[in-house]
């Protein structure tokens, strides 16, 4: 697919004190893309639109050149100590995504230019937490990679992340588009993840993002750079025929890595949940959508901060965890499956 360009950019005025303020207003202007000025992201109002999904759709395609002004960066359990903030917003329509939620009222991308700022914070968690290695997922509130091609702010922390001896970066992504990060001094220190589904959850609940094979391909292309791999099965769906068709996506990525390429890749599985809030979120802004999110049929969890979930009863976590890892094991005996949650 096309890599994304936003059809509108708000910047704010503060975000010019950085060169990386600077450089990206001279590219959207050389780009002809409309730019305004908000004295913060919480001041905008009146995206284009006549009515609230078309609004919604817009502020989907709209990015914010600002500042990132809190620099205590969130918990990111289990798959790293801390969320590094690069970037909050997603151009893609997947259903499912919690960020529905999180980001409430304000889908648009908000890309931050004060990276300087924030790489410092980065080694003072860092420094906190020596000898031990430190963890920081990239992708917490975003899809990084999927607007990298324009900012770079991923490569550059990928090339920062490179020159410690005791940080990690990790990312997921479900874009191809990782030509221009295949050259940077990594030097292992960043794992690049992948997220791989069925034909049907892609089908279905995945708008405006990378197909599968697209994905696999990147994926080759990342492993052959020398990035140490991951692929993130997420979310992990129960519908007829589920068992095949991820058998069927297994055998295809099994088909793109030869033996000697199997090593040194991890798996990360998690299961279809939705919250309450979410659901509400959904049906409003996909009400077409074949997301099933029956709670009577659901197991209720309780969740961080007093918001529970609601998750697959024991028994069908059970079927889908030792389907998904019986793959794993015949196709990448050599793998790592971090967990299932």
């Amino acid at each position: 697919m096309k890599p994304f360009v936003p059809q509108l950019v708000y910047i704010e005025p503060r975000a010019l004190a950085y060169p990386l303020g600077k450089e990206l207003l001279e590219k959207f202007q050389k780009m002809n893309i409309e730019i305004r000025e908000t004295t913060s992201h919480n001041q905008i109002r009146n995206l284009p639109g006549e009515h609230e999904l078309q609004k919604y759709r817009i502020a989907k395609s709209t990015m914010v050149i600002g500042v990132r002004k809190t620099l205590k960066f969130d918990t990111s359990k289990p798959s790293a100590e801390y969320a590094i903030p690069l970037a909050t917003g997603c151009m893609g329509h997947c259903h499912y995504c919690y960020l529905q939620t999180t980001l409430g009222a304000k889908p648009y991308i908000r890309t931050y230019v004060n990276l300087e700022e924030i790489f410092e914070q980065t080694n003072h968690y860092i420094k906190e937490r020596s000898p031990e290695i430190t963890r920081f997922e990239a992708s917490c509130t975003s899809d990084i990679v999927g607007i990298d091609h324009l900012t770079h702010s991923l490569k550059k922390a990928i090339e920062f992340f490179g020159a410690t001896e005791l940080g990690r970066l990790r990312f997921t992504t479900k874009y191809e588009h990782v030509d221009h990060l295949l050259d940077a001094k990594h030097n292992g220190n960043t794992r690049f993840r992948f997220s791989l589904n069925s034909a049907y959850v892609k089908k279905y609940f995945e708008a405006g993002t990378s197909t599968m094979t697209e994905r696999i391909q990147a994926a080759v292309k990342v492993h052959n750079a020398g990035y140490p791999l991951g692929f993130v099965l997420a979310p992990l769906y129960i519908y007829e025929n589920w068992q095949m068709e991820y058998k069927e996506l297994f055998l295809e990525l099994e088909a793109a890595f030869s033996t000697a390429k199997k090593n040194n890749i991890t798996f990360e599985l998690i299961q279809h949940r939705f919250t309450k809030p979410a659901k509400r979120v959904i049906e409003k802004r996909y009400p077409k959508s074949k997301l099933e999110m029956n709670e009577e049929e659901r197991k209720y969890k309780w969740g961080r901060y007093g918001i529970g979930k609601y998750v697959y009863q024991n028994d069908q976590a059970q079927e889908l965890r030792e389907t998904i890892e019986g793959y794993i094991h015949a196709f990448f005996p050599g793998a790592t499956i971090e967990y299932f949650t």
